[in-house]
């Protein structure tokens, strides 16, 4: 896990994460034994022999198609590409970026002046290279971040996982002298949280010894380190009860000083935000479901995920870091939603979704309070807001749809000015986008993307991808199709995006009507939007196919489970499939705020309704699906995918397995090992759903 501070804390609680509230209690009716736990030791023999077993015989199919190699190539040129526009983050007058090609597997970190990158240009500084270091130090080195100590960013605590893991080894390493620190910081592997307070003292969240992790995997306690000193003899600050969820580092620089805190999790979505002031941890006087997002003119900035005084759920407020007195910045409307925010030293720059379609809004300080002024950036897309500098609150943003690629945008001000357009990596020439709204079990209208070339739909039903999550209030975007486009929609298919339920693309309540029991919501959403696709004569049952990955994995396992009728394909990545059990794998225990608690009997009672593991028919015809997972994700266990597969092996029933030894949670660990697996995914989609397997370039 890459250090922590508050801009962090969403990407790295984003996918899965909760607490087991009625553990002791009894159930009435137990399941039977489960015959395949040995699937769940990772790294046990008897279950690697089987897992080598199945990608021998998986591959031997997959890599022998036709369209197979075209597809790998395709897939490298892209992911691979020196076209690319490296993403940055910008720090006192430079752009870091993090990039991997073919010459730099694993990648390089690097920076330049922000104005030269800016202007386009390309002499870029190595600051780090970590196929060097990999080679050196004999480890399988995967980049996992750093946080650098403002103001001047020399130096940096460096995350290093090994082969993609979550855990990480952090070590300090100086910039100037590109070398690590002698005598730094230095923490062990383990699925850690740093955050600065001066040269000599950070906050530290890891695994401090015997019983200081909680039952989610994560840590416990948050210390105060000094620099010389042992981790052992660092001062406790707080620690979290074991069947809480975490305690997080954190910490954020005001243009003077940093200010530093722990970011405690009673659940996945009840935090307690604590910062210290005078040497000790004050609780800011915040809702449970709040997050706060940074700090700006003295004041946190927080988002609200349920009603506070008079603020509604889904707002944007400031909270005076003396006073604690709160001010309105955004109050939601019934289409939308915040879905980013960004602060400096004196403003707020606020993303939104409004019906999807993205919006930003920059927030200054005056003698009459905060106001927001648009900022000049397109309409009508997905506006993804990039990295500010936290001293000058200039800022990065994209604009992007399926069929067109990213145009990078520099904003000063409410002023942007587009300095980049990103390559297109496939022909887009005649194809279209159309958004559609599907009536869900209660009447909702749910809506959805596709993309294809007008001539596809123009032919009746097609091949289509409908792809999902459904989850954890993230939002599915119909963003730029980089690989899907070349190797899908060029050849003559359909891709589809969906908003379904769970997500946040319309703010809380969107992804809150469909918790724990009234998870089939979601599940009926998306089944929902492939019968309309069918209605509209785009698809047919066996030409539709599904796919998700993790929490979407599970989407599409359920999918699988509950309507085979539906799909001739379902592809199911890192995915959760056995939900009696999933509180007991790994990060498991942290997610069920999100999915029910398996141990208390109204909520288990859904749960095995919906377990795709259990709910397995043997006399079903299935669609054979294609199951991949990565041996080295310590977040969804790789057991879920092992038994739902072992499972239908017993059964008799047909289906492809793949799992990466590396790869951590993305199943994948380098670029060659992204563009293998998408050259399987949509060798399996082309295979199964009857899309011509000639090249593109035929």
């Amino acid at each position: 896990m890459p250090p922590l501070t508050l801009g962090a804390v969403a990407a790295v609680a984003a996918p899965l994460l909760l607490t087991t509230a009625f553990a002791q209690q009894e159930v009435s009716t137990p399941m039977p034994q489960d015959p395949y736990l040995w699937l769940e030791e990772v790294e046990g023999e008897k279950a690697l022999d089987w897992v080598r077993g199945e990608n021998e015989r998986s591959l031997a199919v997959l890599e022998n198609q036709a369209m197979f190699q075209d597809l790998l190539s395709e897939a490298t040129a892209i992911l691979t590409s020196d076209d690319r526009v490296p993403s940055v983050t910008l720090r006192d007058g430079f752009a870091y970026n993090f990039w991997q090609d073919t010459d730099h597997v694993r990648g390089i970190w690097r920076r330049m002046p922000q104005a030269d990158y800016v202007a386009g240009k390309t002499d870029w500084d190595v600051i780090l290279d970590v196929d060097a270091l990999a080679e050196e130090e004999g480890e399988n080195w995967v980049y996992a971040g750093a946080e650098c100590l403002a103001p001047d960013y020399r130096r940096c605590l460096i995350s290093l996982s090994r082969g993609g893991s979550d855990a990480a080894v952090v070590r300090e390493y100086d910039i100037g002298e590109r070398s690590f620190i002698d005598g730094g910081f230095v923490l062990p592997e383990a699925k850690s949280s740093v955050a600065w307070l001066d040269e000599d003292t950070i906050l530290v969240g890891t695994d401090f010894g015997s019983e200081t992790m909680t039952d989610s995997g994560y840590a416990r306690q948050v210390r105060r380190w000094s620099r010389g000193t042992a981790l052992a003899d660092a001062e406790l600050l707080f620690e979290a009860a074991k069947d809480d969820i975490w305690s997080f580092a954190m910490s954020f620089f005001d243009g003077e000083r940093y200010r530093g805190g722990v970011f405690h999790g009673e659940t996945f979505y009840d935090f307690n935000w604590m910062v210290l002031e005078d040497g000790e941890l004050v609780r800011l006087p915040l809702p449970s479901k709040a997050s706060v997002d940074g700090f700006a003119s003295d004041a946190f900035i927080v988002a609200l995920r349920e009603e506070f005084g008079d603020f509604a759920a889904g707002s944007v407020i400031a909270v005076d870091s003396a006073s604690k007195k709160t001010a309105l910045l955004y109050a939601p409307t019934d289409v939308s939603a915040v879905a980013d925010v960004r602060t400096s030293d004196d403003s707020v720059v606020i993303g939104l979704l409004d019906d999807i379609e993205g919006r930003a809004l920059r927030y200054t300080k005056g003698w009459r309070g905060w106001r927001g002024r648009d900022v000049d950036l397109p309409a009508g897309g997905v506006l993804s807001l990039g990295s500010m500098d936290e001293a000058t609150g200039a800022f990065l943003a994209t604009f992007e749809d399926p069929i067109t690629p990213e145009t990078h945008y520099f904003v000063e001000g409410t002023k942007a000015a587009d300095f980049r357009q990103a390559p297109s990596f496939f022909d887009a020439e005649g194809m279209v986008t159309r958004r559609y709204e599907a009536t869900s079990s209660d009447g909702t209208k749910i809506p959805y993307t596709l993309t294809a070339l007008e001539a596809t739909l123009a032919a009746g039903p097609a091949p289509t991808v409908q792809y999902g999550y459904g989850g954890f209030q993230i939002s599915v975007l119909p963003n730029y199709l980089t690989t899907a486009g070349k190797l899908w929609v060029e050849r003559g298919g359909v891709y589809v995006t969906t908003n379904i339920r769970g997500g946040g693309e319309y703010g809380p309540a969107w992804h809150q009507a469909g918790l724990k029991t009234n998870r089939q919501l979601i599940y009926d959403d998306f089944q929902a939007i492939s019968e309309d696709l069918i209605a509209r004569g785009i698809t047919t049952p066996k030409q539709l196919g599904v796919y998700g990955g993790s929490n979407g994995g599970l989407l599409t396992g359920v999918t699988m489970t509950q309507r085979p009728d539906l799909y001739g394909a379902v592809g199911i990545a890192v995915p959760l499939l056995d939900m009696l059990r999933y509180d007991q794998l790994l990060a498991g225990a942290s997610w069920v705020g999100e999915y029910g608690d398996p141990s208390d009997p109204e909520e288990r009672a859904f749960l095995e309704q919906i377990s795709p593991y259990h709910n397995l028919d043997p006399e079903a015809e299935y669609p054979q699906p294609f199951i991949f997972t990565s041996t080295k994700d310590d977040r969804v266990h790789p057991g879920h995918a092992r038994k739902f597969a072992r499972q239908m092996q017993e059964n008799g029933q047909p289906f492809f397995y793949f799992e990466n030894i590396e790869g951590g949670h993305s199943a994948a660990a380098n670029l060659n090992q992204f563009a293998h697996r998408n050259a399987l995914v949509y060798t399996y989609f082309s295979q199964a759903l009857g899309l011509e397997t000639s090249s593109a370039s035929d």
